[in-house]
């Protein structure tokens, strides 16, 4: 596939480009700040805003798949500064796909986001309300353009990211039943995320990702896959 990855230069972007080259796709990685991305094969680098449909329409160009993974840099004015990154990049991306006939779409955001708050405890609810509530109100926004839209789309709920190398051994929690909160690598994150590109049992989820075995049962899709070996 081509694939056009969104916030590409950093994070999960950055991890799921590595891991999409390795299973063989052809990378668009677009971001604004595009000198933090290396050159290699298979790799072609543009520099964009992601909430500008002027940059986007040209990115979108013969890609076969959209990864969304933007993210914000953390600080002080979280606490009360209002974030729109998410939603606004989403309702500039949508209509495009759409007018394209590009499907899928993958789109990363994180437990707390959309239906996911009741999977936190309280104590977890309120330090998430203090310290992320900003960033999260956004991501249920972005999530609820997506869930609304025609695309084929996956949402991706990673628990708390660590640098940790990929472990290929996490938990695909589907159903609300087993969402917990947990911990899983940003390599891990980009393993499921490229692995969902092709498996069509994952359109219209949204699961949640953490480190730990791999429960059997259907809620799970890509649990062979992902088990360590």
């Amino acid at each position: 596939m081509k694939v056009l990855v969104i916030g590409a230069s950093r994070g999960i972007g950055a991890a799921v480009v590595e891991e999409a080259l390795a299973a063989g796709h052809t990378v668009r990685a677009m971001a604004r700040h595009v000198d933090r991305i290396a050159a290699r094969e298979g790799l072609e680098i543009v520099p964009g805003d992601a909430t500008k449909p002027d940059d986007l329409a040209p990115a979108l160009d013969g890609v076969d798949a959209v990864v969304m993974t933007l993210g914000i840099n953390e600080s002080v004015a979280m606490l009360w500064r209002r974030v729109t990154l998410f939603s606004d990049a989403t309702r500039a991306l949508i209509p495009l796909m759409e007018a394209r006939g590009i499907r899928r779409l993958i789109a990363v955001t994180g437990i707390g986001a959309g239906d996911s708050i009741g999977a936190l405890s309280t104590p977890e609810r309120l330090g998430q309300k203090f310290f992320l509530s900003e960033p999260y109100k956004d991501k249920t926004r972005q999530e609820e353009l997506i869930k609304a839209s025609s695309l084929d789309w996956t949402i991706v709920r990673p628990t708390i990211l660590t640098h940790n190398r990929a472990s290929r051994d996490y938990r695909v929690m589907v159903q609300p039943g087993e969402w917990r909160m947990g911990v899983i690598s940003r390599a891990d994150v980009a393993d499921y995320v490229v692995r969902a590109l092709t498996d069509p049992q994952t359109i219209h989820t949204a699961p949640v990702l953490a480190r730990g075995p791999v429960r059997q049962g259907r809620s799970a899709p890509l649990q062979t896959e992902t088990a360590a070996p």
